[in-house]
């Protein structure tokens, strides 16, 4: 099995942002095709009579961002996660990512994810394997189908990590940008009494329930599909947003609105480079980390409210 290529078309104004979407997804590196300033960039070293004519016709308003996806991923997956960040972030695109089946690349896809333990007490289960037996540890039961949250994303795992040490009985659960479920899922199994989560993308939302359903919390654990927070109700002691660092910095802005007394906020799908922003709207909207859990390039923040 080869590496899968993915290429989406932006507006050149898009780069940073959308580059930083599809960096959360980019196993095998990123690529950025920008011409945007291709006369600058070549002028002064290059006289224009010597330029090829195919250079001189790239579209100078689109860059192609290409990444590289590994073979024990679903690109399917992968896909539906970057079409649902930016919209959320509200960048036009197109997305190329040519399958030969895509029921071939499923099943080779799910050859690789096998149970995976997480946590001191969690094991994430996919429907399609096996169950492990004679475990003492929560168990997880995923079908992720086209939604982002398996598990064997970093910022997923440690997600997870923060669910398992910030969970308490009883507490109200509010999961923003949920995909699959598996984070609100898992806090109902540990002992929340209301988990909700919410996503953008009517697949993630179909899913996740589902999901509910395979673990049997269904009326414990509900998604809604939604811009964000619209759909929330009431108070929150836990709020959880695996997505990306410019949707968390704007939810810094207003989500207190929805946090109960001494409620905690954990964050995670932060690229390192993009920590500092976090951490500066963080603190601009007072808010205090608590705990910083980072793995392979990614980060997870757990903070509170001043």
């Amino acid at each position: 099995m080869q590496w899968t290529e993915l290429t989406v078309k932006v507006n050149h104004t898009d780069t940073d942002v959308a580059s930083d979407i599809l960096s959360f997804a980019a196993e095998g590196g990123i690529y950025v095709e920008d011409y945007s300033s291709l006369e600058e960039d070549v002028y002064e070293v290059i006289p224009w009579g010597m330029i090829d004519d195919e250079l001189l016709t790239k579209d100078r308003e689109s860059v192609l961002i290409h990444i590289y996806i590994k073979p024990e991923s679903n690109p399917v997956e992968v896909k539906a996660f970057i079409d649902e960040r930016l919209n959320a972030a509200d960048i036009a695109h197109e997305i190329d990512l040519v399958l030969k089946e895509e029921d071939e690349w499923l099943n080779n896809w799910r050859q690789y994810y096998q149970p995976i333990e997480v946590g001191e007490n969690l094991l994430i289960q996919p429907v399609f394997r096996d169950e492990v037996k004679d475990t003492d540890r929560t168990v997880i039961k995923i079908e992720p189908g086209l939604a982002f949250g398996t598990g064997n994303h970093e910022s997923t795992r440690l997600c997870l990590e923060a669910v398992e040490k910030y969970t308490e009985k009883g507490m109200r659960v509010l999961d923003v940008g949920c995909g699959s479920g598996i984070l609100g899922i898992a806090s109902t199994l540990l002992g929340a009494k209301e988990a909700y989560g919410v996503d953008i993308d009517e697949t993630a939302v179909r899913i996740a329930n589902e999901n509910a359903e395979l673990n049997s919390v269904v009326g414990k654990f509900t998604a809604e599909c939604g811009d964000l927070t619209e759909h929330a109700k009431g108070k929150f002691n836990l709020v959880l947003a695996n997505i990306v660092a410019d949707v968390i910095i704007s939810l810094t802005e207003n989500i207190k609105t929805y946090m109960a007394d001494d409620a905690v906020f954990v964050m995670s799908g932060i690229i390192d480079t993009r920590e500092q922003d976090v951490l500066a709207a963080l603190d601009k909207n007072g808010f205090d980390i608590i705990e910083r859990k980072p793995e392979n390039g990614w980060v997870c923040l757990v903070s509170k409210s001043r």
